[in-house]
């Protein structure tokens, strides 16, 4: 990895990356480190109740209640981890199924990432999004192992084959996670590989490198740690969400996408926390930031540090508590605790945080 000439005053964070690094390293050269969450039931029967409700159909499709009603490969990651953590095989069957039947239909074996009930066809974009492909894999590793079911496992284990071969790219000498098959890779755009550091969901890589042990989990996993420390290291100290690796260069805002800190990039520290990666300094400096007067969670411009949006719903509010309560052991508030559903992607979030509380910070609720 070529690394840029930085000021003394950014040196600080990325030593702290590099060093983390150095530690995970030297506990392990042969697996990942990191702690996935346990995933079967450490969600409430009645949070699940009111998401599966208001967003999965009886055929197993998740819908963006705010994105046109679609559904897509995300979602239906999401509803597998949701329905496998609340013990809920009927209805994990039932997402797997839709998921299997309606996106798993690329020949490379990755998912289709949009399904649009007003399209024809219905898929109306094949490209893959490669966190979606993740958490269908993860969610089925795991719901094999937790169910004793071969099917799942088998599912699992050819989709994260399937990731491995299509998905993994490089930069420079780092190993990346592209965020689809086609159209983000060096020969695919000026400015490429571009890549977003919220596709690596940490808790799954340890899960799938065992189920396709021929491909470097372990790198992208570290190469993912040092590129969200160098994407870290400017004045604004956020990760845009969109990120250009071009000539494995420092990270910079991809050229066609906002420079901003956005609705992608806050779930880099819930999916940091949900690994049991808490020893970073980053999330330190993020607890502060969200904590701060008239802070909380916003969308941010890194280049100028603007604030275009602040974000007030729950499932955003309990990310500042979550990491709160995992760095320091203070208590969910109240306010926080009651589930309400309101739109998909938030509600997701919040129940994803909560299922990690529960889990691994019972003390904090």
């Amino acid at each position: 990895m070529t690394f840029s000439t930085r000021r003394p005053a950014q040196l600080l964070p990325w030593l702290c990356a590099a060093l983390f690094l150095l530690m995970i390293q030297a506990a392990s050269t042969q697996s990942l480190s990191v702690q996935p969450l346990k995933v079967t039931g450490t969600l409430s029967a009645a949070d699940w109740e009111a998401y599966r409700s208001r967003f999965v159909e009886d055929s197993g499709r998740v819908v963006d209640n705010a994105n046109g009603y679609i559904s897509h490969s995300e979602g239906q990651g999401y509803g597998l981890l949701l329905a496998l953590a609340a013990a809920d095989r009927r209805s994990f069957e039932q997402i797997w199924n839709f998921t299997f039947t309606e996106l798993l239909i690329r020949d490379d074996g990755l998912a289709a990432w949009k399904w649009d009930p007003n399209g024809k066809p219905r898929v109306t974009d094949r490209n893959n999004a490669s966190d979606g492909d993740l958490l269908i894999a993860y969610a089925l590793a795991k719901a094999g192992a937790a169910w004793q079911e071969p099917r799942y496992t088998t599912a699992a284990q050819k989709l994260a084959k399937a990731i491995g071969k299509s998905a993994f790219g490089q930069s420079g000498r780092s190993m990346i996670l592209l965020p689809g098959a086609e159209g983000f890779g060096a020969g695919d755009r000026p400015d490429g590989p571009v890549v977003n550091l919220s596709y690596w969901v940490f808790e799954a890589f340890p899960v799938l490198a065992a189920l396709a042990p021929e491909y470097e989990w372990n790198r992208v996993w570290r190469d993912g740690v040092m590129l969200l420390g160098q994407a870290t290291s400017g004045r604004v100290r956020l990760p845009a969400d969109w990120i250009s690796l071009q000539n494995g260069l420092q990270p910079k805002p991809a050229d066609g996408f906002p420079p901003e800190f956005g609705y992608n990039s806050l779930r880099i520290p819930l999916y940091l926390l949900r690994a049991g990666m808490t020893d970073m300094e980053w999330l330190r400096a993020l607890k502060q930031r969200w904590s701060s007067d008239n802070e909380g969670v916003a969308v941010v411009n890194v280049v100028t540090g603007r604030v275009r949006e602040r974000l007030t719903d729950q499932g955003y509010a309990i990310l500042p508590a979550a990491l709160a309560c995992a760095l320091d052991g203070t208590p969910v508030p109240d306010a926080l605790k009651a589930f309400e559903p309101s739109l998909y992607y938030p509600s997701t979030l919040y129940l994803l945080t909560k299922s990690l509380l529960g889990e691994k910070y019972p003390q904090c609720v």
